[in-house]
């Protein structure tokens, strides 16, 4: 994280679990004229990022994590309304933890930010079955999903929907974009794992579903499989190490 008088505060206040603390810093921000929305990408984001790698490096407790983490998510429900509004766009984007997803809070932003930015939102979450996405998604027909994950252990499930959802090919104009931890920190596994976007961050989405550029649906789909389960099965072993 680069040095920030504001972040390095925020992150101190954090990982205290000073929730009073913490709102003062926001509260300051915003009185200084940041608008809400870079608030999220400026501050919460990084942080979120910076909270992740110390917890990963051992540098802080899961406890300290866990109170950051409930924090931040305050904080993100509060500012929900301060955000922006766009006028409407005619694109729908479905938002969607994988399943054993636990913190959500970088696919709420980035939900939170489309919505802001005009999209039409659908937030799933964590906790749910490939089958419940594919059923959704039956149903609400989106421009794009969008597939949140921080952790190794959840590479082969999301690998999984996204085969199924080719294998199906119902939705041949929909493409699917990944986000979080696990796919910043495996250089390529988006496209081994058979996405059609990426993103590092939830500005970075927003940009990145802007740009209608079309999908080849056939373009190195077998060497990609082939390429995408040996990716797969080596970020497994991470897990095991």
């Amino acid at each position: 994280m680069a040095k920030n008088p504001v972040l390095e505060r925020y992150l101190d206040t954090l990982l205290s679990g000073d929730r009073k603390a913490c709102r003062t810093v926001i509260e300051e921000s915003l009185q200084t004229g940041t608008p809400a929305n870079a608030v999220y990408s400026d501050i919460i984001w990084p942080i979120m990022v910076e909270i992740e790698h110390l917890v990963r490096s051992d540098k802080i407790t899961t406890t300290q994590e866990h109170l950051a983490t409930r924090i931040n998510r305050t904080i993100v429900d509060q500012l929900q309304n301060k955000l922006p509004r766009k006028p409407r766009k005619e694109k729908r984007i479905v938002i969607s933890c994988a399943q054993a997803e636990l913190q959500e809070l970088g696919a709420q932003i980035m939900a939170d930010l489309f919505e802001s930015d005009g999209w039409e939102v659908k937030f799933l979450g964590g906790g749910l079955t490939n089958e419940d996405v594919l059923e959704f998604i039956n149903g609400s027909a989106p421009d794009i999903l969008l597939i949140y994950g921080s952790t190794p252990k959840q590479a082969p499930d999301i690998r999984q929907l996204i085969d199924s959802i080719r294998r199906i090919n119902a939705w041949p104009d929909m493409r699917i974009m990944v986000s979080g931890g696990l796919f910043n920190r495996a250089d390529g596994l988006w496209q081994e794992i058979g996405a059609d976007l990426f993103a590092a961050t939830a500005l970075e989405a927003l940009q990145v579903a802007s740009k209608d550029t079309p999908i080849d649906q056939n373009a190195g789909t077998g060497r990609r499989r082939k390429r995408g389960v040996k990716m797969v099965k080596e970020v497994q072993a991470e897990v095991l190490q």
